[in-house]
Parts: structure tokens; sequence; C-alpha cells
């Protein structure tokens, strides 16, 4: 495909470093340890990693409270690891983005601590302070029940600094000139050691204008296309996905109507309502997610699609029956659900171990508009550890083996627990048991990633959400350069019969199955007649397997409809 969009057909996999692989044996993951697991990567087909925070932190939350933008935390590793981890991805075509935390840092940072200690540092305007409380200070909290407040007192300071999170967390002046050189400084520096980008966190806060005076907010959409202009100036085909948990009447602005801004923006209107489907089996919300994120948007845009990731599951944009229906569901205890909006757990166990819901909702990931987005330790059905705190749960240490602590390190006391004994125990759920087995889970995964690559419509294509008569069926044809692919996944307990009018005109051609041998001709009156099991779901190819021999060259966006 076309270099400087790879993003578009992509296969992205989000870890931790400290949880991945340990190499040193003292329980925290590093560098050298993940760089010796690319080959497993690579196997799985992953093609580009996106890295979580790693750089010096006093870790409070989890590595998202920077104090060091231009360094590596030792208990990873050295900046010299780095560099040879990033050139052991080159090797092996894997790309790497790296998390790119600047709405905040942490108030240990030298920059916060200048700022406190002298009104008149030059960082002082580099954070956002007030003589007095606001009186809005207890609203637009991130983490009800455990914040309590977007304003502190700074005792050294003797002033009010703003927090839109923790209050170990002090927001940078976003908005002051200074500060947004710095930030490119920061990325300028990461690519030239090889990152291939950034998953921005927390852009909606990134971009809003910040101060005691500010009632509502404003957001600064050129900050944006600013950073985009410098780290396609520094290389070519560097992206920037965005965190921005917005309305679908908002999400064109990160994008941008020339394209300009944000390449990749995560689909959080769909996440939400594809997770609503999935304890309902009503397609419906879902297929209005699809078309309301849909906007004709510039060939160079893509969505980030994901079920799960290092942080709960945000139910926030959901009616509350729904949120209700997705709670009794997947989170029905009050410790599985977290800030009064969303839920804690990892995937597998929220769908109750059961493989057939494993495999739809994967199949789903894997073919829904955009870029798949998957969480490391889903391709093998990991669990969590609910006695752990917040978001904590869900960042348990990857499970390799059975061996004294799945695998992970050698040392007795790992940075955080390892999931042992139960259904999810590294005992019974980890990577080497499981590419032994061939119907394991991790090749299942590994084969249908590999079947997703060879879809490029879906990546690329325009697409039609077809009628089946049925709520809980959902089928999607994507068209792309003269080929076509359809995509139907049953979201029910029970078996439904669906019939497909597949081109809309009656005169359907054979659907070639991609995952399996029954193919499907149409009957008659021209439609397909599918009976699809309990959270079945098809892969079918319109026509035969000489597609390739039929695609066209053409632009690089949505095909013409044949």
């Amino acid at each position: 495909m076309i270099k400087d969009l790879w993003y578009k057909n992509a296969v992205i996999y989000n870890l931790s470093v400290g949880s991945f692989m340990d190499a040193n044996g003292d329980g925290i993951g590093d560098f050298q340890g993940l760089q010796r697991r690319l080959d497993y990567l690579q196997g799985l087909g992953v093609t580009c990693l996106w890295l979580g925070p790693f750089q010096p932190s006093p870790m409070r939350d989890h590595g998202y409270d920077v104090a060091d933008y231009y360094n590596v935390d030792p208990r990873y590793g050295t900046l010299g690891d780095f560099v040879e981890f990033s050139h052991a991805c080159k090797q092996r075509g894997i790309r790497v983005i790296i998390d790119l935390v600047v709405n905040h840092t942490s108030d240990q940072h030298p920059w916060f601590q200048a700022a406190r200690k002298d009104p008149e540092s030059p960082y002082r305007d580099w954070y956002v302070w007030s003589d007095k409380k606001p009186a809005d200070a207890h609203q637009g909290v991130v983490f009800p029940g455990v914040q309590k407040t977007t304003w502190s007192w700074d005792k050294e300071a003797r002033a009010y600094y703003f927090h839109r999170f923790y209050d170990f967390q002090p927001d940078l002046n976003t908005a002051n000139p200074e500060v947004q050189a710095e930030l490119l400084k920061v990325m300028g520096f990461w690519i030239e050691l090889g990152v291939s980008g950034f998953r921005m966190d927390a852009v909606p806060f990134v971009i809003a204008t910040k101060g005691p005076e500010v009632k509502k907010p404003k957001q600064q959409f050129d900050m944006l296309r600013t950073f985009r202009e410098f780290v396609q100036w520094r290389c070519g085909d560097a992206v920037l996905l965005a965190e921005a948990n917005v309305l679908p009447t908002v999400d064109q602005e990160y994008f941008g109507d020339d394209g300009d801004r944000m390449q990749m923006v995560f689909n959080f209107q769909v996440n939400q309502n594809l997770f609503y489907a999935l304890a309902s089996a009503d397609t419906r919300p879902l297929a209005k997610a699809l078309e309301v994120t849909r906007v004709p948007r510039p060939s160079t845009n893509q969505w980030g699609l994901f079920l799960r990731n290092h942080d709960e599951l945000d139910l926030g944009r959901l009616t509350e029956a729904q949120r209700k229906r997705v709670f009794d569901a997947f989170g029905p205890d009050k410790d599985m659900q977290l800030y009064d909006r969303g839920i804690r757990r990892r995937l597998a166990p929220m769908l109750h171990g059961d493989r057939r819901w494993l495999e739809l909702a994967y199949s789903l990931l894997f073919t829904l508009p955009g870029t798949p987005v998957l969480r490391y330790g889903d391709e093998i059905g990991m669990g969590d550890d609910l006695s752990l705190p917040e978001r904590e749960c869900a960042r348990t240490p990857m499970q390799w083996s059975d061996e004294p602590q799945g695998g992970f390190t050698k040392a007795d006391d790992p940075v955080l627990p390892v999931i042992s004994g139960g259904a999810f125990g590294y005992e019974r759920i980890n990577a080497a048991h499981q590419r032994r087995e061939p119907t394991a889970l991790l090749n299942w995964t590994e084969r249908i990633i590999r079947m997703r690559k060879e879809c490029p419509e879906i990546g690329w294509g325009d697409f039609q959400v077809l009628p089946t008569g049925s709520n809980a069926v959902l089928a999607i044809r994507y068209d792309w350069r003269n080929n076509s692919v359809l995509v139907v996944h049953n979201f029910d307990d029970r078996p439904h019969e669906v019939a497909l009018a597949v081109d809309g005109e009656g005169k359907s051609p054979r659907l070639v199955n991609l995952l399996a041998e029954d193919h499907n001709d149409p009957e008659e009156d021209g439609r397909h007649r599918l009976v699809l099991e309990p959270y079945g779901y098809r892969w079918y190819r319109l026509g035969g397997l000489d597609y390739l021999l039929r695609r066209t060259e053409g632009p690089v966006g949505g095909a013409k409809r044949s």
C-alpha cells in the first residue's frame, strides 16, 4: 500500500513495557525483555506497537505522571535500550508509536518544581495558577469518587494550581507558545529515535483553554494542525492517534475538514454502542453509531477501533438504561465498576470466558470500519485481578507460560501480582500452552489477523450497513477498487436466519467464505439466505478468489460502488 498511509490497514498492539517481559529479574518489565518478545508479536501479525508511558515517573498513575520527557525510566532500561528495541522493530517491519502525555506533568517534574518556587521563574506561566480557589473547582473532575477537585493549593507557590486529573498531575498551560514549542521538541526527539508517531493522551483537555476565569473552555483546534505539520515535516509517514471521547458532532474537528489535523481518532461512540449490542443483542444503536461517525472525510483520516484498553470501559455516552444493561451483563458488582461511568474488567472475564462470545467480539474488532487496536494479553484471553485498585486490575503482567510468575519474571515480587489460580490464572491461560494447541484462542487470533490484512477493503473502503430483518444481526458490505467484502455477525445467544440483498439490485454474486468452506450462492430472487449459529459470524468475499486480478488501480479513498 501507500507508505505514508500505512495506518489504514495496520494491526496495532497496545502494551505497557513494565508489564510485558522482565529480562533482568527485578520484577519489572523492560525494553530488553520486550525486544526478546518481538518475534512473538511479529508471528501474531502485529504491524505497529503502541507503548504506554515509559519515561521517568514517580509512577503514581502508571507512568502518566511524567517527570522527564527526554529519557527512559531506569526501571525499563536506558535510551540505548530503547534505540536497540526501535531498531529491532524496524528490522521486523513493526512500527512504534508512543504515548504523548502533554496535558499535564508530574508534580515532581523540574518545570513544576521551578514554577512553584519562584513567581518570576520562566516556568511559572507553563502551568495554570489562581490566587483564589475558583467557585467551580469541584466541577469537571475526570475521576468521580476518587478525585474531589480540579484546583489544589500549593503551599510553596502560595497559589492554587489547575489539574484536570489527579492533584499530583498539574496541567500544562498548553496555550503558552513556549510550552507548545517545547512539546514539538519532545515529539522531534522521539521521532529521531525511531518512533512512527504518537498516541496523544486526553486531547480535548490538551487543546482546551485553561484558567480561573474560564467558565466554558474553548477548543483550540489549530494546535492540532501545528502538531500534525511538525511531525510530518520531521517524518513524512508519522501518525497522530487522538484519544478524544467526544460527540459525533465534534469529531470532525479533530480530523480537520481538509484532513490536516489528527490522522486517527479512537471511535468511542462505536465502542460504547458495541458493548451495548453485545449485552442486549440489539444492533440498532451500533448501526446508528456507525452511520453518525461515517461523515465523509478525507482519505487520510481513519478511526481507531478497540474493545478494551488500559483504562476503564467508559460508558458515559450511553443512556442510563443502556448503561445499566451493560453493567448488568458485564460488571454487575460494584467493585467491577469505576468512576460511576465504566467497567474496569478485562474482556475475557466480562464475556464470562465464553469462547463463542470472545470470537464474536474479536471478529467485530477486526471488521468494523477503521484500524483494529488490540490490548496485550487479549489474544490469549487474559483475566483481571479485582483486588487491585482502580484500573490496575486490568494491567497485570503478561502470562507467557506456566512457569513461576507466568514466565514474566524470575523475581518473586513482580511489579503487579501475576494472576494465579482459577479460570484465568497463568497456570491455565498462557501463550506457551496456546501456541501448541491448534484450536487455542492465540492461534485463532493469528489466523484472523492474517485474514484481516488480506481484506484492505475494511481499512480503505467505503461501507454500507445492509438490512437483515433481525435486530440481532449486523451485516456490513465494504467496497474498494472493484472489490467487495461482506461481514455478518449474530449478537444473539440463539440462531438467526437472514436474507440479504448484497448488491441491493437482486443480482448477487457468489459469497466466498474466507474462514470456512460453506460458501453461499444466491437463490432465485437474488438474495442470500444465511443461518447463523448463536454468536455466529461470517466473512465473505463477493465473487471469487480471483479478486486480486479484478482489483483496480485508482484513488486511495473509498471506491465507487459496483
